[in-house]
């Protein structure tokens, strides 16, 4: 357990590495000064005008110059805060031996305790203000305890002391010095106290700020890291979005093609269906882009829009069927099914889960298009809240179909949206033939 001492210097800040930062003389000190200085002339020709002074043999001019000069310390107390107070010691000593009367007065007694209190709250070398103020303390001390040694100060009580009878509980002599005593040590006491408490709330106050620095910091940085995960999630949505609806219509192009001159309904059906999924890509990229351009819709903090019901966010769990109905009229047989625990799990899902699973699903048929021999698929949607995950496979029969190697940016996208959530990803093909595509996603990580 520390010692005393040992707590005493650490309030001070003696080991503390915080420097107070040092400035310069500035117009608050210069007014500081100048006001203290009139105020002190002032009350000085006040008291000698009420015969205050009477006992003080040296000319006016020097009072003025000790008044005056004791208020010109105040101007680098906070520039120079060990300088100043060591030269208001010094000044108080000089004074007090030459001058008694003038040294006690108020003004310049509010002099010496800012100095004080200034020496002990700006000293950037808490050291050494430990070891001036020490000493100057010390001093003053060792000084008023030589005035009742030796000096004057007991002889005068002793004069005024036989002139009066004793009224009180304790003896005079020694109530006057416990009271001289008393009231330098709150004098002094206050002063140090006063300036600590000053440099320990200056302290909190730039610790404060350096936090609220760190703090602005890290949100500019949070804001920029959002910035780039929207536009990668962007990236992402139009990627799927593209890949999707070009695939479609390369594949009913190719049949209409194929078909044109033999059978000219099938070729008009084809390319009606290449019409539908131009105008259901180009109305996914307008409600993609729309939420750039407008963000939540008003009145909703989650992009509904509240007179259509509609929601700016595209699709979930529930959307399947219909991209599973349309991948179906492009050749493939697809079997999808959607295991939930208990009933309408999958409709409770996080709005960034549900669009995660709709989008891999999605990019996996896709995949199979333009990429596979297969001719069937199965996607198999999990959702079990007890264990509290949610899960998505596709897997199809085929084989890796020749010179269509793509990008992998549609994987990527799946693993990027996986990562997003938490989410575990197997993807590859398997031993007993065919790929499968699953990821498995934590519900507790959204």
């Amino acid at each position: 357990m520390p010692s005393t001492s040992q707590r005493a210097l650490t309030w001070f800040g003696v080991d503390d590495e915080w420097e107070r930062p040092r400035p310069r003389v500035g117009r608050q000190d210069v007014v500081l000064a100048a006001g203290v200085e009139a105020v002190s002339l002032l009350a000085l020709e006040l008291v000698r005008s009420a015969g205050g002074l009477e006992h003080t043999d040296v000319p006016i001019w020097t009072q003025w110059l000790a008044v005056s000069t004791g208020a010109a310390l105040l101007l680098g107390r906070r520039r120079w805060p060990l300088v100043v107070a060591s030269l208001a010691a010094v000044h108080m000593f000089v004074a007090g031996v030459s001058m008694p009367e003038v040294m006690g007065q108020v003004s310049l007694q509010i002099v010496y305790f800012v100095a004080l209190l200034s020496g002990v709250a700006y000293a950037r070398d808490r050291r050494a203000m430990v070891v001036v103020i020490g000493t100057i303390v010390l001093f003053m001390f060792a000084w008023i305890t030589w005035q009742f040694a030796v000096g004057s100060a007991a002889q005068d009580m002793i004069d005024e002391m036989d002139q009066a009878e004793r009224v009180g509980f304790f003896a005079p002599i020694p109530s006057a010095v416990a009271m001289t005593l008393l009231v330098n040590v709150i004098y002094f006491g206050g002063a140090i106290v006063g300036g600590g408490v000053s440099w320990r709330a200056a302290r909190q106050r730039m610790r404060l700020q350096e936090q609220a620095a760190t703090i602005t910091a890290q949100a500019g940085r949070l804001r920029e890291q959002a910035v780039v995960d929207e536009r990668l999630r962007i990236a992402r949505e139009l990627h799927d979005v593209v890949a999707h609806g070009v695939s479609a219509m390369g594949i009913q192009a190719g049949a209409a093609r194929r078909v044109l001159d033999r059978d000219p309904d099938a070729a008009r059906t084809a390319l009606a269906n290449v019409e539908d999924a131009s105008r259901d890509a180009l109305a996914q990229m307008r409600r993609l882009l729309g939420t750039l351009r407008e963000g939540p819709a008003e009145g909703s903090e989650d992009g509904t829009d509240p007179t259509s019901g509609t929601r700016t966010s595209e699709a979930g769990v529930g959307d399947l069927p219909e991209l599973v109905a349309q991948a179906s009229q492009e050749g493939l047989t697809i079997d999808l099914d959607v295991v939930e625990d208990p009933t309408c799990a999958a409709s409770r899902l996080p709005r960034g889960i549900g669009l995660a699973i709709y989008r891999t699903v999605q990019e996996a048929l896709t995949n199979v298009r333009r990429h596979s021999t297969a001719d069937a698929v199965s996607v198999v949607v999990r959702v079990d809240e007890a264990t509290s995950y949610a899960e998505v496979e596709v897997v199809d029969n085929g084989r890796p179909r020749h010179g269509t190697s793509g990008s992998g940016l549609g994987q990527l996208g799946i693993r990027e949206r996986a990562a997003t959530h938490d989410g575990q990803v197997d993807i590859g093909p398997r031993v007993t033939g065919g790929y499968r595509v699953r990821v498995r996603y934590p519900l507790g990580a959204s």
